[in-house]
């Protein structure tokens, strides 16, 4: 085979290039992984996807990388510059990989440590689970709003957290409330992690639809999780559900409606013709949701507000409408009758940026009666737990346990009512006092 004057072949050659090639957009995604942006318009839709697909399948890029080495050095990469130049950067792309899935170990590690003391109360094997599917709770704006409930495939009242043998009214209720920019999203697709945990200790978990825009504009999303919230309670006995424990979940845009159902209970304007229906919930679980529509700490995405939010969902500008603007911001509604909250967030989120969620829990905790979790999670990504990953399972665990936490302090306390003292020193058992505190705010 014909050799050029520094002893390279032609396949060699190729291949350290090749190699090279690889090496450097596989460096890129590493370094976005690590510091993704949000500032620039055309760029921070893909900054998002690359970061969050590159953290939580680092296990999985990191043992590509190792072949990929292996397969370029048995073709001779190695004998030129251009291929010792991709070893390199192999190299530092693995040894960022190799952070990226020591940080998602740690987020477990450490979610252990603030659980070491949790003794679980009559917590029974898993239970089996079943769905039903496509389940019409109302009808909105000229189309049909469904719900999926996935509930413990067990007769009536045997097992886990809503054992009617054991004295208790019914199995507790989780709603969940799919992400998607407000905009899209698919109940079927969303939330599966967590509502299989909570099915599996016993609760009955109800995945429903709310209209999208730009057809819906705020609150109609609000006004139909309500829907859902009302419909359940109305047909407790049918479901075998506790009517007076109901708490609800939810992602990005679910996590925005998360909130804003918590802080918005049973207020008639957006309950429009059920306004003497009960909407409250016990428990509130925000999953990197967004808490403020007017960017008062100015950290979202360029344009947001002008290009989307205003066109879109809200259908006026902030300038025109500060008012509805100020009713769409969970921060702008929080208050002492606030019922308990677990806020998780990562603080990597550049969609839902972490700087809102730690403004949010501030000021939440400084009205609330009720205890204000929070969990910030170390280099995750804007919907961290769509995968199965590591870091996943552990905060999908972990807010099992607070669940299970907060409705034991409900069917242990007085007349069934979740009072603050009962909810903070059950859940404190439970989960300890490690869970992280907000982070200092930039120029607060």
């Amino acid at each position: 085979m014909a050799r050029s004057a520094a002893g390279h072949t032609g396949a060699e050659k190729r291949a350290g290039w090749s190699f090279l090639a690889v090496s450097v957009n596989n460096s890129l995604y590493t370094l976005n992984a690590f510091r993704p942006s949000n500032r620039f318009r055309l760029l921070f839709g893909w900054s998002f996807f690359a970061s969050w697909v590159t953290i939580e399948l680092a296990p999985f890029i990191l043992a590509v990388e190792v072949l990929l080495g292996a397969w370029f050095v048995k073709r001779g990469a190695l004998r030129t510059a251009p291929g010792r130049a991709g070893m390199v950067l192999t190299l530092g792309t693995c040894v960022g990989m190799a952070a990226t899935i020591r940080q998602s170990f740690r987020a477990r590690h450490e979610i252990r440590q603030a659980l070491r003391d949790v003794v679980e109360v009559d917590r029974a094997d898993p239970l089996p689970v079943r769905w039903e599917r496509r389940v019409e709770f109302a009808r909105a704006g000229g189309r049909s709003l469904r719900m999926d409930i996935l509930r413990p495939d067990v007769a009536d009242g045997v097992g886990g957290a809503g054992d009617t043998d054991s004295g208790l009214p019914g199995r507790p209720v989780l709603v969940q409330v799919h992400g998607g920019g407000w905009v899209l999203g698919f109940k079927e697709r969303q939330g599966q992690l967590l509502m299989r945990e909570m099915a599996a200790r016993g609760w009955v978990c109800c995945n429903v639809d709310y209209r999208l825009s730009p057809t819906a504009t705020f609150p109609d999303h609000l006004v139909d999780v309500k829907r859902a919230i009302a419909w359940i309670r109305e047909n407790a006995d049918e479901l075998g559900v506790d009517p007076g424990f109901v708490a609800v979940t939810g992602g990005s845009a679910g996590g925005h409606l998360t909130a804003l159902t918590a802080l918005t209970a049973n207020q008639e304007r957006y309950q429009p013709g059920f306004e003497d229906a009960d909407t409250s919930v016990v428990a509130a679980v925000p999953f990197y949701g967004v808490y403020d529509f007017t960017d008062r700490n100015g950290v979202w995405p360029p344009d947001t507000q002008s290009m989307f939010l205003a066109p879109v969902v809200m259908k006026c500008d902030p300038d025109e409408r500060p008012d509805l603007w100020a009713d769409a911001s969970p921060i702008d509604q929080v208050h002492a009758g606030a019922p308990t909250f677990m806020v998780i967030h990562g603080d990597r989120d550049v969609l839902a940026p972490v700087e809102d969620a730690r403004t949010f829990v501030a000021a939440l905790r400084d009205v609330s009666e009720q205890p204000v979790y929070y969990l910030e999670l170390k280099g995750a990504q804007h919907a961290f737990e769509t995968f199965a990953s590591v870091r996943a399972n552990a905060v999908i665990a972990a807010v099992g346990r607070f669940l299970d936490g907060v409705h034991h302090a409900y069917v242990t306390g007085p007349g069934w009512v979740a009072e603050p003292d009962e909810v903070r020193e059950a859940v404190e058992e439970r989960l300890g006092d490690r869970i992280t505190d907000p982070q200092p705010i930039s120029g607060s």
